[in-house]
């Protein structure tokens, strides 16, 4: 193992601090919720612009040179380099780029519905708290460090997926503003609403040339580091996915004079494409396969399913590897619908190709975690992050950091541990050592 010279002092005490401050964090954050039972924080509600806010005040108390939002409503923290100084103050609110060299961290501050508190929000929390306590002892980085909250990735409110992030890459598509909400609502009028400028969306993109790289900090979401007994592992790649709405359709009619030989069961069809899908996508690393609706409209009791309509969703984290599958399965679907007399209509909802981190900031990543003593491992992301977005403009990297509770995301249960989040800001720092080394 090679080591490498820290740019600034740190130390276990300071790993801990931080592993406390952001588990306190996460808990004040979640307050901020559109749903008084659970944790719901969806884009542009009273909550989502209050957890802003609550952000942003902590960025300046953090110490950081600039703190600002974007029109899309992206909060954007920057720490200069220790050769730049404080050219800003804390408090400053300064919007515009800087040509400096740049290292990006960040994650989204959104949440799914009755979601968990760290999922997003440990990759902002976590570089917020290193950053806090570099700022008491006065230190800086040999570059400039900014922190990105991303103000929507999950799609909950809009459908539209990765908002935050695309318009600071600058591939933000405009169309997504005429989208409305469950309510009638207009992306571009829940924007306006919030105090932003829609018109401002298109200057909302980052200094590119200045990006050296951007990395992202997250819990796992699975189940893989939690079973190996690891407290964080480096990901090697983020899976593409491609969803499909598949709706087939037999013959309704009755259930009891209807024989077994005669029957066009859409359900049956249905029932044995979810094992389809089972069977081809079992036991190939990094590939998946999920059924996850499945209705049978207007359906009754006594009635043979005439429709039956249902969700695929297919990721890899190669595209040949997710592709060739999908090929199988739509050749299998073909064999089943032509025995059973069932036609079908397929709609593609999402196609999004897979995005390898960058091999040499994963080399570092791993470095990074032997230089802590931990066994160091690599694993694939099956779900999607901000980071697929930046990896449009430049290379990207991502340190996974284990969940509890069998590994459950999306979930109230979602859970980190204090002693997890420790490690992650040691291996962080580490990782800094060797990515701003001259």
């Amino acid at each position: 193992m090679t080591t490498t010279q820290n740019p600034v002092s740190w130390s276990e005490d300071d790993s801990a601090w931080c592993g406390l401050q952001v588990m306190a964090w996460a808990d004040d954050l979640a307050r901020h919720t559109d749903h008084p039972e659970h944790l719901s924080c969806t884009y542009l509600t009273p909550a989502h612009q209050a957890a802003a806010q609550t952000l942003m005040q902590w960025m300046r108390e953090a110490g950081f040179d600039t703190v600002r939002q974007d029109a899309i409503g992206n909060l954007i923290a920057r720490y200069r380099a220790a050769d730049a100084g404080s050219v800003g103050g804390a408090s400053s609110t300064d919007n515009t780029n800087t040509s400096n060299p740049c290292i990006v961290v960040g994650s989204h501050y959104d949440t799914v519905h009755n979601g968990g508190r760290y999922d997003g929000r440990l990759g902002i929390l976590l570089p917020l708290a290193i950053v806090k306590r570099l700022h008491a002892r006065g230190e800086r980085l040999p570059v400039d460090l900014e922190l990105v909250a991303f103000s929507e990735e999950e799609g909950v409110r809009y459908g539209g997926t990765f908002l935050g992030s695309s318009a600071y890459a600058g591939i933000f598509d405009p169309r997504q503003l005429d989208r409305e909400d469950a309510n009638g609502i207009p992306m571009r009028a829940a924007i306006a609403a919030a105090g932003l400028e829609v018109e401002q969306i298109a200057q909302a993109a980052a200094d590119i040339a200045s990006m050296q790289h951007y990395f992202e900090v997250h819990i796992e979401q699975g189940p893989v580091l939690l079973d190996r007994g690891l407290p964080v592992g480096v990901v090697s790649a983020i899976a593409g996915s491609i969803r499909r709405r598949i709706t087939l359709t037999g013959r309704a009619s009755h259930s009891g004079t209807t024989p077994m030989d005669m029957r066009l069961d859409a359900a049956c069809a249905a029932a044995e494409i979810v094992l389809l899908v089972e069977q081809r996508c079992a036991n190939i690393p990094g590939l998946v396969g999920t059924v996850g609706q499945l209705t049978v409209p207007n359906g009754s009791v006594n009635v043979i399913p005439g429709r039956c309509v249902f969700s695929l969703d297919v990721r890899a984290d190669n595209d040949a590897t997710r592709d060739a599958a999908l090929a199988d399965i739509d050749t299998g679907i073909a064999e089943i619908l032509t025995r059973r007399g069932i036609t079908a209509q397929q709609e593609e909802l999402m196609r999004v190709p897979a995005v390898p981190c960058s091999p040499t900031q994963r080399a570092m990543w791993l470095d990074a975690i032997a230089a802590t003593g931990i066994p160091a491992v690599e694993l694939p992301s099956g779900a999607g992050h901000d980071a697929m977005m930046m990896a449009n403009v430049v290379p990207v990297s991502m340190l996974f950091v284990r969940c509890g509770n069998g590994g459950i995301s999306h979930n109230p249960r979602e859970i980190v541990d204090v002693a997890d989040v420790t490690i992650a800001a040691s291996v962080t720092m580490e990782f800094l050592a060797r990515l701003t080394a001259d």
